[in-house]
């Protein structure tokens, strides 16, 4: 095997364990947002607090890190830019889950490979490739069919239901916005912190205007701790969200859904006591075979376009 095909065979395994982390510290993102919920705190200033202090984190560390920290117009584009697109669709989520149940939400996240791959392949981005076209669709046959298990009647919820379907455009906007426009000289830790500080500025007047009598909860004992270890788990999972972004591309990361959308089912059945959703075995298979087979793709063989003109 030569230098080049041994580069390219670790880049692919180190991709995939990135992806296995990234979307399983999603799904336990989201079954701490549950447990918040649960207590009593408003979902988009829990949101907002968790992903401030995890932005300022990262911030710190990116700083000790000595990695280049410019400030400019391009800088503050892309912090704004990328830190609505995260805000934007977890926000939906946060609100609408009490409105069309878990599952519905499930397959909106599911959904962005498709969209992504659609995109991506559309500008040029990626090359259509037989392997990855069937490891999106086996991976989306998975995530499909969990949320169908999962999803129960929306009791006439059509307004959040048509919100939640805007999910997957606006995470595959997302993924193919921040490799486009990816700034040069910049490190992963230190987009990673303007996103996620991008997101809380979008978040801020959503949550003063609709959750300002609320507030005060998020200073509840349990709610404190909560909001720490979501701050915790933001901080590691966007850290490796813009490492898989930078190796892989904006495809290869959108199946964190699927993954995210399978062990989030696992938390909520081993840890917060909820009934074992029928065809879980098939979908996890699905979503594995998926996984493995657009990872035999070939995470090396197309590099991700990164943008790094000036504007």
């Amino acid at each position: 095997m030569t230098n080049s095909a041994t580069s390219r065979n670790h880049t692919g395994w180190y991709a995939l364990a990135c992806l296995l982390l990234v979307g399983s510290l999603l799904a336990l993102s989201l079954a701490v947002a549950k447990l918040a919920d649960d207590a009593g705190a408003p979902r988009l200033s829990f949101l907002m607090v968790a992903v401030t202090g995890a932005g300022l984190l990262l911030l710190a560390l990116a700083a000790l890190q000595r990695q280049p920290m410019r400030l400019d117009r391009r800088i503050l584009e892309y912090a704004l830019v990328s830190g609505a697109l995260f805000a934007l669709p977890n926000a939906l989520a946060f609100l609408a889950v009490r409105h069309v149940g878990a599952g519905f939400i499930s397959l909106s996240f599911a959904l962005p490979i498709l969209v992504t791959w659609v995109l991506a392949v559309g500008l040029g981005m990626e090359r259509i490739n037989a392997l990855r076209l069937l490891g999106v669709l086996l991976g989306l046959a998975g995530g499909v069919l969990l949320a169908w298990a999962k999803a129960g009647g929306m009791q006439g919820a059509q307004g959040w239901a048509v919100l939640v379907l805007t999910i997957p455009l606006i995470l595959a906007l997302g993924n193919v916005y921040r490799t486009l426009r990816w700034p040069g000289g910049t490190g992963a830790v230190y987009l990673a912190a303007l996103m996620l500080l991008g997101g809380a500025l979008t978040l801020a007047p959503f949550a003063l205007a609709f959750e300002m009598r609320e507030a005060s909860q998020l200073l509840g004992t349990k709610v404190i701790g909560l909001l720490l270890l979501e701050g915790m788990v933001f901080t590691v999972l966007y850290v490796l969200f813009f490492v898989l972004q930078k190796i892989a591309g904006p495809v290869y990361l959108s199946q964190i859904g699927m993954v995210a959308a399978l062990v989030g089912t696992l938390i909520a059945v081993l840890l917060l006591g909820e009934a074992v959703p029928p065809y879980l075995g098939l979908a996890g298979v699905l979503v594995l075979s998926g996984s493995i087979l657009f990872h035999r793709g070939g995470v090396g063989r197309e590099t991700p376009r990164l943008a790094t003109a000036k504007p």
